[in-house]
């Protein structure tokens, strides 16, 4: 008898022990099976198996049993067999259904349910991780036997008003709660589930234990509520996973006039962490590198994870007390502090956990009205200032906060300023304090730049809020996602500049997607999506156009969702978060009004050795049956076609390339010293035997500035001298890579930047003829064509001059077009 031998992949970690009690949860298909006294469910991963036995008998009791062995596919039929002999006499072992996954236990007058995952659906892929969508669930009940009250009945139609169907997200093998940074420098022996961000932790808490990351179970299928969006963007030879999720907060979530500001446990409303990973995966989970050894440095042990970046932004109501009462009927209720708290207790708390899950230093930009003809949203631009400035002067100079505050609102309206570039200026300010996360070193090109070569990692948060957090926010957050995004590409060696246009495919995908984001989490807080999208503060044509009657009725759903469901809303979220209903108070106990901080969180972050975080690889691409590539999800998922159609004939381009010619300029807006043209269609094919001839061009030391080309001359003189007269095509190529009036050309280039520079530029000299005006008055003033120049400055309007023109009658003033054309002659010497 010989023992079987299991193979283990090529080049990669040791396969992960069945027992481990510190692995995620990799099991992902459930049965449920039922006997009149015990439900059990069995749990499947490749081979392996696991039960869990649930108690009938006491409706008011919850006993769940984790069965600790691990089963083989024969054992599992064996046991299932025996349960069923065991079970005869009062009806055996019957099959209920299959299922993808328990999301909790819950109770309410009279028995337990069971809640669980019927349908999902793939949303996006991290390291050969899938993340799935909440597609159905079903409720059963635990007791054989029980009677439903009017009560249990009415509460449990509260309850399923929150809806699983929509905007739930799980992974079997990622922790989704967690940040990529987070997932592949912390250890699994060190690192807990984010409770916060966990919306099941209610149902699991009765029959597990969430807290402890020692002992975690692997049955526990952490929920998120939020958005999850992936696509794929194909750089030629190159593909890259653009992934953004996000993270609603469970602490104090609810309805919008309903959770405003901070609680008393410095909890915010619509708190949401946003997460933005670009990555170019490579075919193993998440890399896969050598042991470190003395021959391999630390920075080489990571170079598995050089292929992911992420960045983490972060939004929240402004972290002081106040509300609205949304109980009278106007659609923009009075905003009113509620409690004056000279120590801000609250956003002391609240920064304070800020800096523990972030650490420092924070950026806050606050994007509220300043000016307003009644006071609103101002009446908290001062408050939240003050809690600032009272709350920095306790901290190390190095880890105060930065405080921004802007009104975007009027900005946008006065179209005096460049909103993207003020926000993207802010974003690139953050991103040089805060870093992002890349798990390995910087793929740029040596000699570009400072060359980093270790891996990266993201210590500080930029926070962004407006009064609701949703429409200002957004277009904030995309802007700086867009700013981030050229910094994690060119952290990747996919782009030469860390500057993206905002007119390239790739930034068309960023838009679509956070446009989504922005819907999602809208409709998540005030039932209805967002009125003001990113192409309002971007000042587009299509915005003006078409965003008004779609803002009047995103306005109008806002007000009656907040006016008559809004308290339903509550209710539900409320029950199924288990938030008991208790009088308002204040908590009175504080921190030291000094020391309002933990000093711990000030440190240097230390992350634990970049190692494989539970390998899947058998899940993913299962060797052990017959599959197919196009099948996988890497090979359907999103790309940019699905967001910019292109014509049937247009070239193919970089997707980080801008379509347009020049774009508007920016303060933002890097232009490259560089310029790349295409003129290889142009060169003739060389004569086999022909000798090149001198170069004729008097630029060929300036090929970059004049784009000329002296091997097209050379082949071109050479192909005349074989066959005779040159070919018209061969003679236009010429006369454009060699212009005979290039002296000429230069000359008109230096007065044209001389012109742009001197003190006559202004908005009405910058049109074309404006200038031939000028001109004329100046051949006019020099006793040149007098009676020619007359008939010219008569077709036209000359009003900026001065003269007096009246319909039918032109009067000029000679005095003055003296004056002006003597001034200027130097400029228009023709």
């Amino acid at each position: 008898m010989t023992a079987e031998v299991r193979p283990r992949e090529l080049d990669g970690p040791e396969p992960e022990e069945h027992d481990d009690p510190n692995a995620l949860n990799s099991l992902s298909k459930f049965t449920l099976f039922e006997t009149k006294s015990r439900f059990y469910i069995t749990a499947s991963t490749a081979d392996t198996h696991r039960v869990l036995k649930i108690d009938r008998t006491d409706p008011t009791v919850l006993s769940v049993v984790e069965d600790a062995t691990v089963y083989d596919s024969a054992e599992l039929d064996l046991l299932l067999r025996m349960v069923q002999d065991g079970n005869k006499s009062q009806g055996g072992l019957e099959k209920v259904l299959e299922f993808h996954g328990i999301v909790g236990f819950v109770k309410f007058t009279a028995g337990w349910y069971l809640i669980l995952i019927t349908k999902r659906s793939v949303v996006g892929l991290l390291g050969g991780h899938y993340i799935y969508h909440c597609d159905e669930t079903t409720l059963i009940t635990i007791a054989s036997k029980s009677e439903r009250t009017t009560q249990e009945t009415k509460m449990l139609h509260t309850f399923q008003h929150v809806d699983l169907t929509k905007n739930f997200y799980f992974s079997y093998s990622y922790d989704i709660t967690n940040s990529l940074q987070t997932n592949l420098t912390v250890s699994a022996q060190n690192r807990a589930w984010n409770t916060r961000f966990m919306w099941n932790h209610y149902l699991l808490s009765p029959a597990f234990d969430l807290e402890e990351p020692k002992g975690r179970s692997r049955w526990v299928l952490p929920l998120i509520y939020g958005f999850v969006d992936q696509a794929k963007i194909n750089v030629f030879t190159r593909t890259v996973y653009l992934t953004l999720i996000a993270r609603r907060s469970r602490h104090y979530a609810g309805a919008r006039f309903l959770t405003r500001g901070a609680n008393e446990h410095g909890h915010v409303a619509n708190e949401v962490e946003s997460e933005q990973i670009v990555s170019e995966p490579l075919a193993t989970s998440f890399g896969s590198h050598t042991r470190p050894d003395d021959n391999h440095s630390m920075s080489e042990y990571g170079a598995g994870y050089g292929a992911y970046t992420s960045i983490v932004q972060y939004r929240g109501s402004i972290p002081v007390m106040w509300h609205q009462e949304s109980n009278q009927m106007t659609p923009r209720p009075p905003i009113e502090i509620t409690i004056k708290d000279p120590f801000y207790t609250p956003a002391a708390k609240h920064f304070d956990d800020l800096l523990g899950r972030y650490g420092a230093p924070i950026f806050i930009l606050n994007l509220i009205k300043s000016r307003e003809t009644v006071p609103r949203e101002s009446k908290l631009l001062a408050e939240y200032g003050q809690c600032v400035e009272y709350l920095n002067q306790f901290l190390p100079e190095a880890k105060k906060m930065k405080y921004i505050a802007w009104d975007m609102s009027q900005a946008a309206k006065s179209g005096h300023q460049d909103v993207m570039g003020v926000l993207e200026d802010i974003c690139e300010e953050a991103l040089q304090a805060t870093n992002f996360f890349h798990g390995g070193p910087a793929r740029n090109e040596v000699g570009s730049g400072p060359h980093r070569d270790k891996p990266l990692h993201q210590h500080g948060i930029l926070r962004v809020n407006c009064v609701d957090c949703l429409d200002r926010t957004n277009a904030a957050q995309f802007a700086i996602a867009k700013r981030a995004f050229g910094h994690q590409l060119y952290a990747l060696g996919l782009i030469g500049t860390p500057h993206l246009p905002f007119s390239c495919d790739a930034v068309d995908v960023l838009t679509e997607m956070y446009h989504d984001h922005g819907d999602t989490l809208a409709w998540q807080y005030t039932g209805s999506a967002l009125v003001n999208r990113v192409d309002t503060y971007r000042r587009t044509k299509a915005a003006q156009w078409s965003s008004h009657s779609r803002d009047l009725l995103e306005n109008i759903r806002r007000f009656y969702n907040n006016s008559m469901l809004d308290a339903d809303k509550q209710s539900a979220i409320n029950l199924f978060l288990g938030v008991q209903p208790t009088l308002p108070r204040y908590d009175l106990a504080r921190p030291n009004y000094k020391e309002w901080f933990t000093p711990s969180h000030l440190e240097e972050p230390n992350s634990d050795a970049l190692a494989p975080i539970n390998q899947v690889y058998r899940e993913y691409y299962k060797p052990h049956i017959l599959s197919q590539f196009g099948r996988l999800y890497a090979f359907t998922m999103n790309s940019t076609s699905r967001f910019h159609a292109k014509p049937k004939n247009e070239i193919l381009a970089s997707p980080f390339e801008s379509r347009v010619p020049t774009e508007l300029g920016s303060p933002t807006v890097h232009q490259s010293s560089s310029r790349r043209t295409a003129r290889r269609w142009a060169i003739p094919v060389p004569v086999p035997g022909s000798s090149p001839g001198p170069q004729t061009s008097k630029a060929s030391s300036e090929e970059d500035h004049t784009h000329h080309h002296p091997k097209a001359d050379t082949l071109s003189s050479s192909n005349a001298q074989h066959h005779g007269p040159a070919h018209p095509l061969e003679t236009l190529v010429s006369s454009l890579l060699d212009p005979p009036d290039l002296d000429k050309r230069i000359n008109d280039y230096a007065w044209y930047t001389t012109y742009h520079s001197s003190d006559l530029e202004s908005q009405t000299l910058g049109e074309e003829k404006d200038l031939q005006l000028y001109i004329r008055v100046a051949k006019l003033a020099e006793g040149e064509e007098v009676d020619k120049q007359f008939n010219l400055l008569s077709a036209g309007s000359v009003g900026a001059l001065g003269h007096n023109w009246t319909e039918g009658k032109g009067e000029v003033d000679l005095d003055k077009i003296d004056e002006v054309g003597k001034t200027n002659l130097g400029y228009y010497d023709t």
